[in-house]
């Protein structure tokens, strides 16, 4: 006899209920990997990753009292976090290499059109700025729209904790974000086309800050 309860059927690995998971909440995983780090190429690798590693990790769901839609944010903050830690060392490595000419960025022309494009780049480099704890929960209730509780669930955090931080990330996000609209309107053009990709942005983020 079949399981019918969907935790029992992901720990039975059954197909058909990892399908329905991932069209019900790769979405969700993809707008909180871009929003978390600000580039939609890696956001798209985090789907696949965290997915990936939900049927690794099957067996370890827990029963009905544990949200599905928690465990996989929990998966995939994890494996945001292993992301970022790979490209500070790709940064890192790439520091190291002899610069070349650099290639103009054409998507500055897509990002002129939006009417409010220096602030969403501005949010996301002062996003960048944020400790990664800070980061996480900001992500996960803010844009993700986890609750105290759900959020403590995927971060292996207190609650209390949990509310802690996310007071402190708004209050820091706005003052950085402040910062960062600043020195964006500064900088030149072509430059300023670059940021939504987050690859800048990102790089703006150092490992002392990501504790």
């Amino acid at each position: 006899m079949k399981p019918t309860s969907v935790h029992a059927r992901i720990r039975a690995g059954d197909p058909e209920v990892f399908r329905e998971l991932f069209r019900e909440h790769s979405a969700l995983v993809y707008r909180h990997a871009v929003r978390y780090g600000g580039d939609w190429a890696v956001a798209q690798d985090v789907v696949s990753l965290t997915f990936l590693e939900a049927w690794r990790l099957r067996e370890k769901v827990r029963d009905e009292g544990e949200s599905v839609r928690v465990w996989l944010m929990g998966i995939a903050t994890n494996v945001l976090r292993n992301t970022n830690r790979a490209a500070r060392r790709h940064r890192a490595a790439m520091g190291r290499v002899p610069a070349v000419e650099a290639v103009p960025d054409f998507a500055d022309e897509v990002v002129g059109q939006m009417a409010d494009a220096e602030q969403v780049a501005a949010a996301q480099r002062g996003l960048a700025r944020l400790r990664r704890s800070e980061r996480e929960v900001f992500t996960l209730c803010v844009w993700a729209g986890l609750g105290y509780a759900e959020a403590a669930e995927a971060l292996g955090a207190p609650v209390g904790t949990v509310r802690s931080r996310l007071s402190r990330a708004r209050v820091r996000l706005r003052k950085l974000a402040a910062e960062e609209l600043v020195a964006l309107r500064a900088e030149p053009a072509a430059r300023r086309g670059q940021v939504p990709g987050g690859r800048i942005g990102a790089a703006r983020s150092t490992e002392g800050r990501n504790r």
